[in-house]
């Protein structure tokens, strides 16, 4: 087989559909049945010149499949699998690998680096292939080493470096690897292939440079060869010198005083008179800065209760010359840009980073900006009024309210004129202005708002004039309306409701254009559709929702008519149905929030759940997230009539609980369990079997993303609530699956920030679980859950010990020590006198700020109290 793969792997890429499938499944026989010789025979191909470049390419990205993964169970998986394989195997196939670093064909040479770092991703953390960083730096300093090896030895150094940590590798190394980086990046000694590779090296290994940066002379030297390597003639090596600074820039942030003035001077050209590409980077290094000094100032605010800056505050030393220099860069739009809200350039990421400068200093740029905004936004060339304008909004957030008042009350005449201006790129930026201000500084319910009730019609009268414009500046307008009605929510009588009929109307119209190309202007019509409802005030509106309720009903029902030709047609149906089944959720949620409209909902609830029931029919799964969330609001506002739909749902339900690929449609369907098991109590119990065994299912699969584990935990805890004593079928199995549960959050890494969030999640769950699962049984049973205390407690105590653990976990895990006492009685006399860490729980959460937490403590000490006296 070792002889063949060549044909297989060109036959793999045969435009033939049926060679092409032959040579596929060929290869996944060869991979199943021999990993370790299917491996050996692609890094063979690799690293043989005289093979195919076709082949070896292929060879090359099927190597590092074998390896690497998104997915994380995947991940680890092919990892196992690896480290299986037998040492000589293993060290022949890396031997092959590093041999083609030299390789002539530039293709292999940069897919061997790749391989080379997945393997040491796998082995330098476990202490293996102690030798590779070794024979890559031998590479480096071998006189006949030719510079091609020496561009792809950087490359896998790079590479290498991105993968593993720096405490995989010790001090000397970490020293050998620099020094091989910073001497590749030597314009005098190295060709310009060689020098690119060196400066992307050192971007990957810069978090490796901690203990040199704190060395001065070191520290000194790699940033004068950075700041060096940035006047290179090659634009490519420029712009990858500036990627370092960048990285720097975050990295570093603490000791970079000594060299402001150069690095201010750098960018400052670069911006001026550089390629795009290099002044993208440029900008970039002032936007990290201002990134680290914001992160500084909330966090000295957080720990000081002041917001008096201690940080370098390089952003305001810099104010006076680097805004200027911002603001020009916004003249330099592009003819096209207002097409394509993707589009980075020059200009966008000028606004970018002077809102990011805005919200670092504050009051102290609006001095600045103004005299810019003032001199450009009446001249007749349109690139100077747009840059006004983009200027204003780019500044609305960071400087306070009382600053930007006066600036945005009189201003706002000129702004709604400007909708009307000649130029497409004016009036885009213009209604991104207004959604900026009515998203910053328009929050009646919190006392302020730059909106005066008398300017509310003119603002509606050009916006709904304006969403008919051309699709790039109707969706702006959507979101300008959004945050308009946001403004209003919770208002015991909103100034916006005389306006909502006309706004409905123009929005649904905008939802029907066809000129919105991919559809993305109806989705902005509906989520805007969307705040509208939910920000009205429910009483003086719920005739106008109810009439929209209907009208959408009667769009979805239209939808399940639709001739359906194609995938793309079915795709375009399923967008439409989950757009509209989303407005069906938020009208369901509105009107069952009061109980003088409630009765809306539940004289057309049976239409409504027909209508999904056909949706469900439809088999898409975007459709499914929405039709599924929408009936969990239905179910909380039928309550226990809801019951009478479950023989037809169920079937529904027990395909989102079995649908592991879409796992968000699965975490939805557990939640709408969990929904309508506090609707509809006990009547759940003839569905409670199959519900359970999907779900302890899902806990023991390998293939269900974890997000979806603790949801399932809060599930249980929903049907214990409902169905009381029914619920000691399932103890044994849900008590092991949260014990499983809890060992996991005992073993979680506390450097992986990803993982420690996931536990906290994962603790909450188990918490509110055993809460539930306490409460169900507390007046029959209660006795059930007694063997169950002493673990609970030393999971408890667990949370206690943990410095990571967040006030929403400590609130649960106290909740749950309440409960136990409540729900066990004097049963758990013995548990509590024997858990001293109890009282030094609840004195800590007693003396906490966080009121809620507070009261749960004092609710907890009580229950105790009256168990152990």
């Amino acid at each position: 087989m070792a002889m063949e793969i060549t044909q297989y792997l060109l036959a793999a890429q045969s435009a033939d559909a049926n060679v092409r499938t032959q040579a596929e499944n060929a290869l996944r026989q060869f991979q199943g049945e021999n990993l370790p010789g299917f491996l050996f025979s692609l890094s063979l191909e690799l690293a043989n010149n005289d093979k195919p470049n076709e082949s070896r390419r292929l060879a090359g990205i099927v190597l590092k499949n074998s390896l690497d993964a998104k997915d994380a169970t995947t991940k680890e998986q092919l990892v196992q699998q690896w480290m299986a394989i037998e040492n000589a195997v293993k060290s022949q196939i890396k031997d092959l690998l590093l041999r083609t670093l030299g390789s002539s064909v530039p293709e292999a040479r940069h897919t061997s680096a790749q391989v080379v770092a997945k393997v040491a991703s796998i082995e330098i953390p476990r202490k293996q292939w102690p030798e590779l960083i070794a024979a890559l730096l031998n590479n480096m300093t071998q006189p006949d080493s030719s510079a091609a090896l020496k561009q792809a030895t950087l490359e896998t150094l790079g590479y290498v470096c991105e993968e593993i940590s720096h405490q995989d590798l010790v001090q000397d190394e970490v020293n050998a690897v620099l020094t091989a980086v910073v001497q590749g990046m030597n314009s005098a000694e190295h060709s310009p292939e060689v020098r690119l590779a060196a400066t992307k090296a050192l971007c990957n290994a810069l978090d490796f440079a901690q203990t040199n940066f704190e060395n001065e002379m070191e520290r000194n030297y790699i940033m004068k060869v950075v700041c060096d390597t940035a006047l290179s003639k090659e634009v490519e090596i420029r712009q990858s010198a500036f990627e370092c600074l960048v990285s720097i820039a975050s990295t570093y942030y603490d000791v970079l005083e000594p060299y402001m003035v150069t690095l201010f001077q750098l960018t400052s050209n670069a911006v001026k008179a550089d390629e795009e590409t290099v002044a993208l980077q440029a900008i970039e290094f002032w936007s990290s800065i201002c990134d680290e000094e914001i992160e500084l100032q909330e966090y000295e605010a957080y720990e000081a209760g002041e917001s008096g800056p201690r940080h370098s505050q390089f952003i305001e030393k810099a104010l006076q010359s680097l805004v200027p220099m911002l603001l020009d860069t916004l003249l330099k739009q592009e003819e096209d840009q207002d097409q394509d809200d993707s589009i980075w350039n020059i200009s966008m990421a000028g606004g970018t980073c002077l809102g990011l400068v805005a919200r670092t200093v504050g009051d102290a740029v609006v001095p600045i900006v103004m005299p810019f905004v003032e001199a450009n936004i009446l001249k007749p060339e349109w690139r100077c009024r747009e840059a006004a304008t983009f200027a204003f909004g780019s500044i609305l957030e960071g400087p306070s309210i009382d600053k930007l008042t006066p600036l945005v009350t009189s201003g706002f005449d000129f702004l709604l004129n400007a909708m009307r201006d000649g130029n497409n790129h004016v009036k885009d930026t213009t209604a991104w202005t207004l959604s900026r201000i009515f998203e910053l500084l328009h929050s009646p319910a919190n006392g302020f708002s730059v909106v005066a009730p008398e300017k509310l019609q003119q603002i509606l009268t050009v916006l709904l004039e304006s969403i008919k414009d051309s699709p790039n500046i109707a969706e702006k307008v959507c979101g300008a309306i959004y945050y308009l009605a946001q403004g209003y929510e919770n208002a015991s009588s909103s100034l916006l409701t005389p306006y909502i009929p006309g706004i409905i109307s123009q929005l649904l119209a905008t939802a029907e254009r066809t000129d919105g190309g991919d559809s993305k202007l109806r989705t902005c019509a509906y989520e805007t559709l969307n705040e509208v409802v939910r920000c009205s005030n429910v009483v003086e509106t719920s005739q106008i929702i109810t009439q929209l309720l209907q009208g959408i009903m009667n769009k979805l029902g239209q939808t399940l008519e639709l001739q359906i030709l194609s995938s793309d047609d079915r795709e375009k149906q399923g967008d439409l149905q989950a757009s509209l089944c989303a407005v069906i959720q938020v009208i369901i949620q509105k009107l069952s929030s009061s109980d003088e409209t409630k009765p809306f909902v539940l004289q057309v609830a049976d239409p409504i759940m027909m209508l999904f029931l056909r949706v469900f029919a439809c088999r898409s799964s975007t459709v499914h997230e929405e039709a599924m969330l929408a009936i969990g609001a239905l179910a909380y506002a039928s309550g226990p009539e809801f019951e009478k739909y479950m023989p037809e749902l169920y079937k529904y339900l027990e395909k989102g609980l079995q649908n592991f690929e879409e796992y968000q449609v699965c975490a939805i369907t557990v939640g709408v369990v969990g929904d309508i098991c506090r609707a509809i109590d006990d009547k759940i119990l003839p569905y409670c079997d199959a519900i359970m065994t999907h779900l302890i299912h899902s806990l023991q699969s390998t293939e269900l993303h974890r997000s979806v584990k603790p949801p399932i935990f809060c599930c249980f805890g929903d049907i214990a609530l409902a169905i009381g004593e029914h619920f000691s079928k399932y103890i044994e199995p849900t008590i092991a699956m949260m014990r499983s549960a809890a060992e996991v959050c005992a073993r979680i890494d506390s450097n992986d920030e990803e993982m420690v969030e996931y536990g906290n999640q994962l603790k909450r769950s188990i918490f509110e679980a055993y809460s539930a699962i306490l409460q169900g049984f507390k007046s029959a049973k209660p006795e059930v859950m007694l063997p169950h205390g002493y673990h609970l407690l030393q999971f408890i105590e667990l949370v206690f010990r943990d410095g990571q653990r967040d006030e929403s976990v400590i609130r649960a895990a106290v909740a749950v020590m309440g409960d136990l006492a409540d729900a066990l009685g004097s049963n758990t006399k013995v548990l509590f006198k024997d858990r001293s860490f109890c009282i030094e729980f609840l004195d800590e959460c007693l003396q906490s700020e966080d009121k809620e937490l507070k009261d749960t403590a004092n609710w907890a000490q009580v229950m105790i109290a009256r168990v152990v006296s």
